[in-house]
């Protein structure tokens, strides 16, 4: 059993993929401050935020809620990063890391999430709660 949010290697990629976010957006013109460098650095900090107030929820539907928070926002640093390549602020190879990572991120947060639904599904099997088969099942964002 984890102590904390911290022990989560998806909040630990997240948090150095943060890091390195800001690192690269150093380079970024001045004039980007408040625009594309704002933004990406809010997108990048979402993730493993979302990551550790999701585990710090006591109920695993607020947890897989935050997931998906943190989720959209990597494909909103994805937009970001493709963005940065196509103004020229920042070479395609120096952003190949990034995006490798990005990808990992956005892997491990649909295995976690997928996992915490079954985890879900069990418990409430458990807890004699089945749903009605006229009950639609939920739309899935990560499995169209």
């Amino acid at each position: 059993m984890l102590k904390n949010f911290r022990e989560l290697t998806v909040w630990q990629k997240s948090y150095q993929l943060c890091l390195e976010i800001y690192r690269l957006t150093k380079l970024f013109p001045g004039d980007e401050r408040y625009g594309l460098t704002s933004q990406m650095r809010r997108a990048a900090v979402s993730i493993s935020s979302n990551i550790a107030e999701g585990y710090g929820r006591k109920t695993t539907p607020e947890y897989i809620h935050s997931l998906f928070i943190a989720y959209g926002s990597t494909c909103e640093l994805e937009t970001q990063i493709l963005l940065s390549i196509d103004l020229n602020y920042i070479h395609p190879e120096n952003m190949r890391k990034v995006q490798d990572d990005l990808g990992e991120v956005e892997r491990m947060m649909k295995a976690l999430i997928k996992s915490l639904e079954n985890k879900r599904f069990r418990d409430s099997e458990k807890r004699g709660i089945t749903k009605s088969p006229s009950t639609p099942p939920p739309l899935d964002p990560l499995n169209p």
